[in-house]
């Protein structure tokens, strides 16, 4: 009977039955373990699920006859990881449907299906590789993983890049395993993690002792029990110190994002900001922050809002909002920027950040050529990059790294390296995107930087979620999606020296990468 067989017997019919699929049935089969794989991300964070996608996506790829077909099924399985995990960008479009109508499938379907070529291509290489002899025996889910994890850097930085969704974020809600980035960084786990959840893939394969490919599962599961002891250790040895005499309120006004840039609004939501800036506080507040685009005017023109936004700014102390800027270049031609502003009582200027990595189609245009239209964001224009990331050194304060909304989403580059500062600033506004998934995955996100770089991070949003991650990831303080309110807070103090990540960056997992295909590669000899 079939429920007496041993398990590799067991796994061995469900690896021949889906290597068995042809047609529509092995893309829909593909299409579907793809969407599984996206619930172990935040907000979902079903990691074991992963030891179900990733050795169903295998035993497809084992009936795949060609490199095409390879491709199609790794295709249709990013597809439907995408398309779940990237569902909500599509709710950017609502907040002027009459406009962007004719961008909703672009959006809805046209993401996924650029995303889905990198899928594809790691797909392609793994079927390739293999019909050239690597990757035998149990090295296969070591190449398997390799090419994942190459493709997923790709994706990160091929036109601009878009990490979003890298699948070591699913270890955010455990946080002793994700110390781990502090060493690897992000896609050293995500290829660690692609690894061990594909290791299950081996063991009904008739070339491989089932004793022997069991061992290397245990072996898997062991090297992270190992990861989350040294977290565990690295977690309770953690300094909990704070910077003297600093005290910050993060300010959440959750304005609708219909309503941000509404004639006859404007005034009205920044009356907002400062209502909730000037609310008493049990201790002296020495510096207000505010979301990004929070000022909906150029302050550097506008000398009497700035006044105004003085009002509010301790003694001392300085307002840090988000706000566009203009200014006319060497060429005459006038440009605009989503900045970062600081301002001290008397309404000057301290100290300004301009947004260097711009949103595709939200904040410009990349195929103007063909769409003649301006970025959603800047409802019509376009805004222009600022010089990349810098530290800010403000009155009061321990030197920063200002982030606007997605930048915080590139691993390895979210500090100037030359001028390292003590904490990381993250203004964003995701009221673009509702109660959806989004939001919440931004945050977790965010929450990674924090422990690559080793320093404190502190966000504030329009509609949430705010809050303040110190430099392990540990979320002390926040505002939930939608919640209007403050948070007051110290600012804890940066540890001391530099993380491993924070020093060599990727170059780690380059190594680590080369590991994996060498490893492969001596497989074919071995045999």
């Amino acid at each position: 009977m079939t429920d007496t067989l041993p398990v590799p017997a067991r796994l061995g019919r469900v690896s021949a039955r889906l290597a068995s699929l042809t047609g529509w049935r092995r893309l829909a089969m593909a299409a579907a373990l793809g969407g599984l794989a996206t619930l172990a991300l935040p907000p979902a964070y079903a990691l074991p699920l992963l030891l179900v996608a990733f050795p169903g996506l295998i035993w497809l790829l084992g009936g795949a006859a060609t490199g095409r077909r390879a491709f199609a099924i790794g295709w249709f399985f990013g597809f439907g990881h995408h398309l779940l995990g990237l569902y909500w960008v599509s709710a950017a479009l609502f907040t002027d449907i009459g406009r962007f109508w004719w961008a909703l499938p672009l959006s809805a379907a046209g993401l996924p299906i650029l995303m889905a070529m990198f899928t594809g291509g790691a797909a392609w290489l793994f079927h390739a590789l293999r019909a050239r002899g690597l990757g035998a025996g149990l090295a296969g889910p070591l190449l398997f993983a390799a090419c994942w994890a190459l493709f997923e850097w790709l994706r990160g930085h091929v036109f601009t890049g878009f990490p979003w969704n890298l699948l070591g974020y699913g270890w955010v809600g455990v946080l002793p395993v994700l110390q781990s980035v502090s060493l690897v960084g992000i896609y050293g786990l995500t290829l660690l993690t692609v690894l061990v959840a594909s290791l299950p893939a081996a063991l009904p394969d008739p070339g491989i002792r089932p004793r022997r490919a069991g061992t290397a599962l245990a072996a898997g599961l062991a090297l992270f029990a190992a990861l989350a002891g040294w977290g565990a250790w690295r977690l309770a040895t953690a300094s909990d110190e704070t910077v003297p005499g600093v005290r910050l309120r993060l300010v959440q006004a959750a304005i609708d994002q219909r309503l941000k840039w509404a004639p006859g609004e404007r005034e009205k939501n920044v009356q907002l900001h400062l209502d909730l800036s000037a609310t008493p506080s049990a201790e002296p507040v020495t510096h207000v922050i505010w979301p990004e685009t929070a000022v909906p005017f150029f302050l550097d023109g506008d000398a009497r809002v700035r006044q105004v936004l003085g009002s509010v700014v301790p003694s001392g102390g300085l307002l840090i909002t988000g706000a566009p800027r203009s200014a006319v270049d060497a060429e005459g031609e006038r440009r605009y920027y989503n900045s970062l502003v600081a301002l001290d009582g008397s309404g000057a200027v301290a100290g300004s950040f301009d947004k260097f990595h711009l949103v595709p189609f939200g904040e410009y245009m990349p195929l103007r050529r063909w769409l003649p239209v301006g970025a959603i964001a800047g409802n019509g224009a376009e805004f222009s990059p600022g010089p990349g990331p810098t530290t800010l050194r403000l009155n009061g304060i321990p030197p920063v790294s200002p982030l606007i909304c997605y930048e915080g989403i590139f691993p390895g580059a979210v500090t100037d390296p030359h001028n390292r500062p003590q904490w990381l600033l993250n203004l964003t506004n995701d009221a673009w995107y509702g109660r959806t998934a989004g939001p919440h995955q931004h945050f977790a996100i965010n929450q990674v930087r924090a422990v690559e770089e080793g320093l404190p991070l502190v966000r504030v949003a329009n509609t949430g979620i705010s809050g303040l991650v110190d430099a392990y990831g540990r979320v002390t303080k926040s505002l939930g999606l939608g919640e209007r309110g403050i948070i007051d807070t110290t600012l804890p103090k940066a540890p001391p020296g530099t993380t491993l990540y924070g020093r060599v960056g990727d170059r780690i997992f380059g190594l680590m990468l080369l590991g994996c295909f060498l490893g492969a590669m001596l497989s074919r000899y071995h045999r």
